[in-house]
């Protein structure tokens, strides 16, 4: 029955008259010799075999209803038409842009795009696309409408360079009910040679860490509702870069950083949680640009326009890490003591992605004797660590009412 589920179309079309299928490199025509489409939405794949290197770019589009993935490409005069699987209806070539009709709600998860190899001479794009909550196809969609419309006006300019190709954009993970996933990144701080701050009653920030992060990610997936990542699972040193690239490379929706303070006065005690700084803020662009840190804005964009979708971007970051923290704020009194200024400010380097938004959480201070004990112990610890699950699912409920209103 499973294996009924997938269908495989081919269709094979043999013409000269047609430019590079996705906005190839200036006006030179390529042959598109087949289109295959494998799959019944979970994932379905659409390969498409070219003589040249194809560049790409695909939009989401809604209207009246119908929904559809738009693959603009210039120099067709052939109308065609075929068949779909796999969640397509339908695929139709007009008006310079390739149509594929969806039957139910899909986004392109994936894109390959693989050279010849062996004896093969021709080049090969993939796009792999999952199914996708109604509210969430919509809301990109919207995006969508904009971003295509800036697309087709930078095309029809003429010495418009091509759009690269990403070599790889991953699958976005799925829910059991079919939505998407979000992605969680945890990052226990210190590690190895930097074992953070020692605890009053003895052993290190480093491992307290490391529990926590372990703790919370097998308790956010027993959900099933995240992917949760580690920047580390065990006494490892990883630098602060490297663990704001892997929140970006694994397209962290959320990324926390875990804790524990240390203080002159052993008085003082309490969790806390800190976003981004003012300071902070004016080191995120060299930070980027060092660490190549790209946000996703098109390629062909001018400088000024650019600027201003990339302030956009970072706004909207900052917007949803403060977000977070003011969710997470009352989950953490529950827990236990919290400082009297909550919620605060810092310039820390794992606060500095321009696109994922951040918190750093401090569990308590291991200064403090009453917090070192609650923190070493399974119990205390627990608590804490169910303190922040919770508040993580009340900022994601709160997302898919937002997703479910546009």
């Amino acid at each position: 029955m499973v294996v009924g589920l997938w269908f495989v179309m081919q269709f094979r079309v043999l013409f000269l008259a047609i430019s590079l299928l996705l906005l190839g490199v200036g006006s030179a025509l390529a042959e598109v010799s087949e289109v295959r489409i494998v799959g019944d939405g979970a994932p379905t794949r659409i390969t498409i075999w070219s003589d040249m290197e194809p560049s790409h770019a695909a939009f989401l589009s809604e209207s009246d209803g119908q929904r559809a993935i738009i693959v603009p490409f210039s120099g067709v005069d052939t109308s065609l038409e075929g068949t779909g699987a796999g969640g397509i209806a339908a695929w139709t070539v007009e008006n310079e842009r390739l149509t594929f009709v969806l039957d139910q709600p899909m986004m392109i998860a994936r894109v390959l795009s693989l050279p010849p190899t062996g004896s093969a001479t021709q080049h090969r794009i993939i796009l792999d696309l999952e199914t996708v909550s109604t509210a969430r196809y919509s809301s990109v969609a919207k995006r969508d409408r904009g971003r295509m419309k800036r697309y087709l006006a930078r095309a029809n300019k003429k010495d418009q360079p091509a759009l690269p190709v990403p070599a790889v954009i991953r699958p976005v993970p799925r829910a059991p009910d079919g939505s998407r996933k979000y992605v969680i990144v945890i990052d226990p701080g210190h590690g190895g040679k930097d074992p953070g701050a020692l605890a009053v009653t003895h052993g290190f920030e480093k491992t307290i860490t490391l529990k926590a992060a372990k703790m919370l990610k097998e308790q956010l997936e027993k959900s099933r509702r995240y992917e949760v990542r580690l920047t580390r699972d065990d006494d490892t040193f990883i630098e602060l870069e490297d663990r704001v690239s892997i929140a970006r490379a694994h397209g962290a929706d959320l990324f926390i950083s875990l804790h524990a303070d240390a203080a002159a006065n052993k008085t003082v005690e309490g969790a806390s949680i800190y976003t981004i700084s003012a300071s902070g803020e004016k080191r995120i662009n060299s930070e980027a640009s060092k660490n190549n840190w790209r946000m996703p804005i098109e390629d062909g964009t001018s400088k000024e326009v650019g600027g201003i979708l990339e302030d956009l971007i970072k706004r909207e970051t900052k917007t949803r890490s403060a977000e977070f923290a003011e969710i997470l704020l009352p989950e953490l009194k529950q827990a236990g003591p919290v400082l009297r200024r909550t919620h605060r400010n810092a310039g820390f380097y794992v606060l500095l992605a321009p696109d994922v938004p951040a918190v750093l959480v401090e569990l308590g201070f291991l200064t403090n004797a009453k917090d070192a004990k609650r923190l070493q112990s399974k119990r205390g610890l627990k608590k804490s660590v169910r303190a922040v699950k919770q508040g993580i699912d009340k900022y994601f409920d709160r997302q898919d009412m937002l997703y479910a209103q546009h």
